[in-house]
């Protein structure tokens, strides 16, 4: 399993940007499929963003499809997530998580980073 930290989390006015970042330790990051998950007061964890292990591939959930871009850095070992047009409903906790792509789970998950929009 991989270590995982986030950073770049915190306040923005609503329409805003912030990109977060999510620091994997080990050398095998290049073999893991990376996510964003995030969680607001009082709701489930719910999935944001997710790209393959080569990059080639991404999807999202339809609330952030045209707002919210997840890329990656294999030689960083680090997944990003870029969020633009920020609305105050995309605040929460944001979590990064991995698995292989042959898992149906994903395993390992960072501390979270919290991401706050005033309107």
């Amino acid at each position: 399993q991989v270590q995982l930290v986030e950073f770049g989390g915190g306040l923005v006015q609503a329409g805003g940007s912030l990109s977060l970042s999510c620091a994997a330790s080990g050398r095998t990051f290049s073999l893991y499929n990376m996510a964003w998950f995030r969680q607001a007061p009082g709701k489930e964890r719910e999935f944001v963003a997710a790209i393959s292990w080569s990059g080639g591939t991404t999807s999202y959930v339809d609330s952030v499809k045209g707002r919210f871009t997840i890329s990656r850095d294999n030689a960083k070992n680090t997944v990003y997530l870029q969020m633009n047009s920020l609305k105050p409903e995309d605040t929460a906790v944001y979590y990064c998580t991995s698995k292989y792509p042959a898992d149906s789970r994903w395993s390992s998950w960072g501390q979270g980073t919290q991401v706050t929009v005033s309107s």
